[in-house]
């Protein structure tokens, strides 16, 4: 199940630990990070009493592994303008990195890394760094510096207090509590938190659409003491529910794309209704965009519904009139060709088929390029308008040799090895796919909706439908 370019269930990207978050851009960090007011609070204070007393101070923060020390300290720049985050790694002596740091203008956190137990710094080492600290903090180069030192033990908060006292007294702590209580976004966030956090890193996914409802992650949210706890029970309910599917599976992992076919170019209609540039199906949006009973069926089994639109790589993706018609004449049959014939439309060689299936949405993704910006099209003309409708009377009755003609295509052009029309999926709910397409990475399977016009609510009920059947044939779905 691996979509070139694509997230695979085994590559969801959901991070408990902000060291995993450094390189994805302020942009998505912004979308993810919920400011702990209380303790942006504590910063305040401890930066104000710095400018008065014209010197840095040290900061013991503790909290436990998981409550999003790490997070907060590595993003106050997103909620106090000006202030930079620097970090002295393990692998580094304290005292020899804060001797090398310049001065600054600017307000600077220098968080001290990998030291946050007692087994990670011995007594002589927290010894000798506090010697270090104090020296720094005194002078020109620590001035507009607070030197932070994480901690998840209360045997190391201990000792770091006892020795600060003793080398720095209140002039490095400060004269209020000498340790900084840090115990992260509430729990009533926590949800709203792992919903922009799977959203931001994973194709704009919400956590509905990978198989978690909004009351199994509220029940996980319970479980949890810490953010970071929390999404690491999510990240594991996820992989589960993957699992789960796979298991019920026969020996092919299913991939189902719907194209889209109709004389109303609904590019529109589809992008709304799928996320990211690789067209993912959102199943939260193909829900609300209809009312059929579809729906009302799927309300009663959403965790199951989500975990389908996921590991079975729903896509839906749209195909243009003149691409439609351009494969119909280059790569029909002579069995379609007849009832084109008939029809009075043309039948003659379209050597431009081959640019446009490789060009078009279908070619991109098969091919493994994000889609990017999509871009709607020029407006067809009436002579396109009225063959693209015969062909849509075509697939009303004859949809199969339309279906061969984009099969023969595509393997003509390279993007498939093999392809079968009305293919059945080898379960034993009997149901067939409009177009199996062999690849080397596993086969997709194509639900093909030609239409003359159509709707975003009947786009929505046509992917939800082949999701419903998909999901009873493997036994998911009841």
């Amino acid at each position: 199940m691996v979509d070139p370019g694509g997230l695979t269930r085994e590559d969801l990207y959901v991070p408990d630990r902000f060291e995993m978050l450094r390189d994805v851009g302020t942009g998505a960090l912004q979308s993810i990070i919920t400011p702990v007011q209380d303790a942006l609070i504590e910063i305040d204070v401890y930066f104000a009493d710095m400018r008065a007393a014209r010197r840095g101070a040290l900061m013991v923060l503790r909290g436990e592994t998981g409550a999003g020390k790490s997070t907060f300290l590595d993003t106050l720049g997103l909620f106090r303008t000006g202030l930079v985050t620097e970090r002295i790694p393990a692998s580094e002596n304290v005292a020899e990195a804060l001797q090398s740091k310049p001065r600054t203008e600017a307000p600077r956190v220098i968080v001290l890394e990998g030291r946050e137990a007692l087994g990670e710094a011995s007594v002589e080492f927290i010894e000798a760094a506090m010697h270090g600290i104090n020296s720094f903090v005194r002078s020109d180069s620590g001035r507009d510096t607070l030197v932070v030192w994480p901690a998840n033990t209360d045997d190391l908060t201990a000792l770091l207090t006892e020795k600060a006292l003793k080398i720095g007294g209140e002039a490095l702590l400060g004269v209020g509590e000498p340790v900084t209580r840090f115990s992260g976004p509430a729990k009533n966030q926590f949800v709203s938190i792992a919903e922009r956090t799977v959203g931001a890193l994973n194709e704009g996914a919400s956590l509905a659409a990978l198989g978690i409802s909004e009351e199994a992650a509220e029940r996980l949210a319970s479980q949890a003491s810490t953010i970071g706890r929390f999404l690491a029970l999510v990240r594991q309910a996820l992989i589960r529910n993957g699992a789960k599917v796979r298991s019920l599976m026969a020996a092919e992992q299913f991939r189902l794309w719907t194209l889209v076919i109709a004389g109303n170019e609904p590019e529109g209609d589809v992008a709304a209704l799928t996320r990211g540039g690789y067209a993912y199906a959102d199943i939260d949006r193909l829900m609300t965009a209809t009312n059929a009973n579809i729906v009302a069926d799927l309300k009663k089994q959403p965790d199951q519904l989500g975990i389908l639109g996921t590991v079975f790589d729903a896509k839906i993706i749209h195909v243009d009139m003149m691409t439609a018609l351009a494969v119909s004449r280059q790569y029909g049959d002579t069995s379609l060709h007849s009832e084109m014939t008939e029809l009075g439309m043309s039948t003659s060689s379209e050597p431009k088929a081959i640019e446009r299936l490789l060009s078009g949405e279908l070619g991109l993704l098969m091919g493994g390029n994000s889609l990017g910006l999509r871009k709607r099209g020029g407006k067809a003309g009436s002579n396109t308008l009225a063959a693209f409708e015969s062909l849509a009377f075509i697939a009303t009755k004859k949809d199969g040799l339309l279906n061969k003609a984009i099969g023969t295509g595509l393997q003509e052009v390279g993007l498939i090895n093999s392809f079968q029309t009305e293919r059945e999926l080898g379960t034993e709910y009997k149901y067939f796919s409009d177009l199996y397409c062999e690849r080397p990475e596993g086969p997709i399977r194509l639900e093909m909706m030609w239409r003359k016009s159509t709707s975003r609510a009947e786009i929505a009920n046509y992917v939800l439908s082949k999701l419903g059947n998909y999901g009873r044939a493997i036994g998911l779905l009841t």
